[in-house]
């Protein structure tokens, strides 16, 4: 069943439009409102698979219904009804999100098709939008804890901006949870999440491999190749472990971020990037500064926003939950029956000391769903939870 609206004020035009279009599939329903404003409002309470809306209408014209209509529900398409002296003006709302435009009278094959064509757009959004959440259950923040819950109030506040974060917290917190958050609820979803380990890059390396190079620039340079910042452009930069950045190339970092430009090592030639960064890391960066091992005019261009990652023992009311959502991943992993965790096995695992965190309990459940009976046992965890 596919749920239709048409807005137009000419009745004559809406009956022809209503007999086409209820005609030519009957599991099409199909609505009608006289003026952009009661369009609106029908919108607001109802949910429709597409709309067909004129432009030149009293009260509301169809551009502003246009605009008003993306922004309650961007996911429905909507075609627009032109007269012949609205054609300019037709073209123009394709710019603004029209999925087409539709001339009066109404050619019958163009109508359908256009129809049609719009409804099958709407499934693909919805199906993408069903993937989207699937996929983001991979980065998903498991927690009802009060950090958990304020870190989750920041996310929401910031993600849409362009303004930089700074994560911060202890090895195994999630902080790279929080970037693909950060990343998957902005405006440059669609556009790539690059993530850069800085401490797995040797210092000489790192440099070649934010900026890009060109041939010859050094030993092993046999081609030109672009960095991470190039990859990400329109996207967003995760740098991990910014800490342990070398100082030329947070120097190089800092100036990407002042001009929003790069230059390949080896090359005098600047590049334009457009790059939302998030950065993490695990250090005191306050004191890095005082000991000379970090730029402070960095550090303020990139803490905008900070956001610190609590360690699990500061969180353990979380604890069951994890590892629930622990046991469902790893069965499904794995392809075996969920096992349940005894209250006893649960209150145990509250109290185990979590230096290493959220990794660290992920692991334990692991092998405890391994190695322990049908149901996990305290007497289980006692066996198999050992550092």
């Amino acid at each position: 069943m596919s749920k239709i609206l048409i807005i137009e004020d000419e009745a004559a035009i809406r009956r022809v439009l209503k007999k086409i279009i209820s005609e030519e599939n009957e599991t099409y329903i199909v609505e009608e409102a006289e003026d952009g404003l009661e369009g609106l409002e029908m919108l607001k309470n109802n949910d429709f698979d597409l709309i067909l809306c004129d432009i030149k209408m009293p009260k509301m014209d169809g551009v502003e219904v246009l605009e008003k209509a993306k922004k309650l529900k961007p996911e429905i398409p909507i075609v627009m009804i032109s007269g012949h002296g609205d054609l300019d003006t037709a073209v123009n709302t394709m710019r603004l999100g029209a999925f087409d435009y539709i001339s009066k009278p109404p050619d019958l094959n163009r109508l359908l098709n256009t129809v049609r064509n719009a409804l099958e757009q709407k499934v693909l959004v919805v199906e993408n939008k069903l993937l989207k959440k699937k996929i983001s259950k991979n980065f998903e923040m498991v927690g009802e804890s009060e950090p958990i819950n304020h870190i989750k109030e920041i996310i929401e506040k910031v993600a849409n901006t362009e303004a930089r974060v700074l994560i911060t917290g202890p090895n195994g917190t999630g902080k790279e949870l929080v970037a693909h958050w950060l990343h998957e609820k902005s405006s440059r979803a669609q556009a790539p999440l690059i993530e850069v380990n800085c401490a797995a890059i040797p210092s000489e390396l790192i440099e070649s491999e934010l900026f890009g190079h060109v041939k010859g620039s050094f030993t092993g340079a046999n081609k030109d190749r672009a960095g991470k910042f190039e990859s990400a452009n329109g996207g967003t930069i995760f740098l991990d472990e910014i800490g342990d950045m070398s100082l030329s190339a947070q120097a190089k970092v800092l100036r990407a971020l002042q001009e929003n430009k790069v230059a390949r090592v080896g090359s005098d030639k600047d590049i334009n990037v457009n790059v939302r960064v998030v950065a993490a890391t695990n250090k005191d960066l306050q004191k890095e500064i005082a000991e000379g091992n970090f730029r402070e005019d960095l550090y303020h261009r990139l803490a905008v926003i900070l956001i610190k990652v609590p360690a699990l023992n500061d969180r353990r009311e979380d604890i069951p939950l994890l590892v629930n959502f622990f046991a469902d991943k790893i069965s499904e992993e794995q392809g075996t029956v969920k096992k349940q965790f005894s209250k006893d096995a649960i209150q145990l695992l509250k109290e185990y000391n979590w230096t290493g965190n959220i990794r660290e309990l992920r692991n334990v459940v692991e092998r405890l769903i391994i190695l322990g009976e049908k149901e996990v046992s305290a007497k289980d965890v006692q066996l198999f939870a050992q550092k």
